[in-house]
């Protein structure tokens, strides 16, 4: 029934990105023309804006769900769905424990962070999941000397979920919660990835020798840099003009 609602909440919003530019759209064209001919082609205008911001919003959304892998997720099983949720709170710096699949005393996931202990029902449903789960975690906390309780779901919950969950202190994290933790993990770790890469190491040059011996004479030849760069410069300059460049 919460999801039927919300549901119907957001297609009057669809509706009415589309409904009120084509009405603005004629109101428009009436009050300058006070022709109805041109205000029905400014509302067409409108409904055309309309509908691309309507079309640009869902690509978007399309576009964040692709990215957080959530379809992925809907295929799992239940307990698949409770491993992935420990990678998850590992990735945000909690300590977790799985518990047996069996007597688990209504907590699959037990996470600690910073001395807050959290028991987690997580609920992997095509439909939305209702009070026995906010029912469940209440109940453990007791249990395992826990400090809060969430239902973590890959759907959304259902109105009475909801209600007991907010007069017991549960906190309930849906589909929408549960994308944005995802793809905020995901993000933070490729911006760690990019800022924490190695510099490129530039080519040192390579270190030449202040002196050497000249080819030609067998005096000393001392490294000097010139305006055409560094050189051997022999010392028995002017007589012997021997001159050696070398990169650098």
């Amino acid at each position: 029934m919460a999801r039927r609602r919300k549901n119907d909440t957001f297609e009057m919003l669809w509706q009415g990105l589309v409904v009120l530019p084509a009405l603005g759209g004629f109101a428009l064209g009436v009050n300058i023309t006070h022709s109805f001919g041109v205000a029905a082609v400014g509302a067409g205008v409108g409904a055309g804006i309309g509908i691309g911001i309507l079309a640009s919003v869902k690509m978007a959304q399309a576009e964040k769900l692709k990215r957080s892998g959530i379809n992925e997720v809907d295929k799992m099983s239940g307990r698949q769905f409770e491993k992935f949720l420990g990678h998850l709170f590992r990735s945000m710096g909690y300590t977790v424990k799985v518990t047996r699949e069996s007597g688990d005393y209504g907590a699959d996931l037990v996470i600690e962070k910073s001395g807050v202990r959290i028991v987690v029902q997580a609920k992997r449903h095509k439909n939305n999941v209702g009070i026995k789960a906010v029912q469940e975690v209440q109940a453990s906390i007791a249990h395992y000397k826990a400090h809060q309780g969430w239902v973590v779901t890959n759907s959304n919950f259902t109105e009475a979920a909801v209600n007991l969950a907010r007069s017991n202190g549960v906190r309930l994290i849906g589909r929408k919660e549960l994308v944005d933790m995802i793809l905020n993990k995901t993000d933070k770790a490729q911006v760690s990835t990019n800022t924490g890469r190695q510099p490129t190491q530039q080519a040192q040059p390579v270190a030449q020798p202040k002196e050497t011996i000249c080819d030609k004479c067998g005096k000393q030849m001392v490294l000097k840099r010139s305006s055409l760069g560094l050189a051997y410069i022999c010392k028995g300059y002017p007589a012997c003009k021997n001159v050696r460049h070398v990169s650098g």
